[in-house]
């Protein structure tokens, strides 16, 4: 029996969120913006049909906006993570490994499963809609590679019903299939690779899979190679089960406007720090320092510019966001300047270890940490909860006037009681 991997993706899933709770919206063209309602980062089919891209300015559009009435959203993460927590939930029942590749996507090891899978992927499909709401297609192939290019078939031919299994493909018709695709349509192929694959005379997947895997790790790289072992039903991308432990985390923000005064400089980065902190405890770990920058507005270039950051390293690595944030205001205030509008703000946590590994010493406080683990162990329960924020540090302050513009905004449907759906006759 072949190997057997699905990969199940949310049509366009901010959208698909945001239709949920407002039916008003089904056939409208909807986009979702970036922060800040900068740009488009989800695009109902009706506005894909308008051949608007991804990535587009909003100020840009607002012209064929009022053309065309297209709806604009901004971004409400909350939801859209909560909704994307109950997909997944429900899929991990479906297969004995599961991968969430992203807040919309996820693998699944259907090898060994003594169903037709194509079947089971409808299952799949049908449950999603009925319990959560949101539209899906699932790929289907002997590796990831060839499952992320089923599910763009699955995607883009309507006669498929949302469902590709290349699993079922004899070797002329998958050849003839990947023929028919572009090699820019490859999982992992960019812009600036398809350029030089198109230059080395490889202008479709088939092409690439045909390619000289030595030539092509010469060209480019051996992550190149692997894919064309995939493309040809080779698997060298596993499945993690467990996502891996960042090394890094960033949080950053562009104001809703310009900031010049220190004090609500100092609330966005206790805001960010603490939002950081929290998804350091989330996966175990400790830091053992923290970056703080601010930078102006680099391309308001006749305005008097400032960009500085200052890595500060911690006495002992910590999770406790209270320490952490002491020591990025330290950064903070030695790095602000006045006279200056700031566009931006972000702490990075940096040397992260996991907190089991924690060494010991004669000099540790064994008491103060017990407390800091219990204080800031109670702190996230209270928030997962009640809602993000609901208990925070005073210093992050409650008037922000550099939040982020979010002018199109819809409740928190799913997170938050206070704005729950409220069905009307």
């Amino acid at each position: 029996m072949p190997r057997a991997i699905a990969l199940v993706d949310c049509n366009n899933f901010y959208v698909s969120c945001e239709r949920l709770f407002q039916p008003k919206l089904e056939g409208k063209p909807v986009v979702v913006l970036s922060n800040n309602d900068g740009c488009v980062v989800s695009r109902s089919q009706e506005v894909k049909d308008l051949g608007i891209k991804m990535a587009v300015p909003w100020y840009q559009l607002k012209d064929i906006a009022k053309r065309h009435g297209i709806i604009p959203r901004s971004s409400n993460y909350s939801l859209y993570a909560d909704l994307s927590n109950r997909v997944m939930s429900l899929l991990s029942g479906y297969a004995p490994q599961q991968e969430v590749y992203s807040i919309d996507e996820c693998f699944l090891e259907l090898t060994g499963i003594h169903t037709v899978h194509a079947e089971l992927a409808q299952t799949m499909r049908q449950q999603i809609k009925r319990h959560v709401g949101i539209p899906v297609c699932v790929g289907i192939g002997a590796t990831k590679t060839l499952a992320k290019l089923a599910n763009h078939v699955a995607k883009k031919d309507p006669r498929r019903d949302g469902v590709c299994d290349l699993n079922t493909y004899n070797p002329s018709e998958l050849d003839a299939l990947l023929a028919y695709f572009p090699v820019g349509e490859v999982w992992g192929v960019g812009r600036r690779s398809t350029a030089r694959l198109q230059a080395l005379g490889i202008d479709t997947v088939l092409d690439l899979k045909r390619a000289s895997p030595k030539r092509i790790r010469d060209e480019f790289s051996v992550v190149l190679e692997r894919t064309i072992a995939e493309l040809n039903g080779i698997a060298c991308l596993e499945l993690d089960e467990l996502m891996p432990a960042k090394q890094q985390i960033i949080c950053s923000r562009s104001f809703g406007n310009l900031v010049g005064n220190l004090p609500d400089l100092e609330q966005a980065v206790i805001a960010y720090t603490t939002r950081a902190a929290e998804k350091l405890r989330n996966q175990h770990s400790i830091a053992g320092g923290i970056q703080v920058y601010i930078r102006t507005n680099p391309h308001k270039e006749r305005d008097p510019q400032h960009q500085e950051a200052m890595l500060l390293p911690l006495h002992e690595a910590t999770d406790d966001t209270r320490l952490l944030c002491h020591a990025a205001l330290q950064g903070l205030r030695r790095i602000y300047r006045s006279g200056y509008a700031y566009q931006k703000a972000g702490v990075i946590l940096t040397a992260i270890t996991p907190r089991a590994t924690r060494p010991r010493t004669l000099f540790d406080d064994v008491e103060s940490q017990q407390r800091s683990h219990a204080l800031m162990t109670t702190m996230d329960a209270i928030n997962r909860r009640m809602g993000s924020g609901s208990l925070k540090l005073l210093g992050e302050g409650t008037q922000k006037s550099w939040a982020m513009r979010r002018e199109n905004v819809s409740p928190r449907y799913t997170t938050e009681w206070q704005e729950l759906a409220v069905a009307t006759a």
